[in-house]
């Protein structure tokens, strides 16, 4: 595994520890409220939270398609640093 796919599992690794916290704080929500926004929430963190980890899975794999391109490695590793920051600033504003 190159620099730049150790680089998106470990943001993988944080979006799912985000993802993990917001999907528990919308269950509680939907819980409490019944909302059908807090349960649409609470499906999109569980998918979100399954996409992350099926991308770690696949970056361990060996037969990645773009497993040998450092151009694409990075594009993979950015728009997982784009999904944390997102994440981070959606985790921060829904537990405050």
């Amino acid at each position: 595994m190159g620099p730049w796919m150790l680089v998106a599992t470990v943001l993988s690794g944080v979006n799912v520890l985000l993802l993990s916290i917001l999907t528990v704080i919308w269950v509680r929500n939907y819980r409490t409220f019944g909302s059908e926004m807090t349960a649409g929430l609470a499906v999109f963190g569980v998918v979100m939270l399954l996409e992350n980890v099926v991308a770690i899975y696949f970056f361990f794999s060996t037969g990645m398609l773009y497993a040998n391109s450092p151009g694409v490695q990075q594009s993979v590793a950015a728009l997982r640093a784009l999904q944390t920051v997102a994440l981070a600033f959606l985790t921060y504003v829904t537990a405050k």
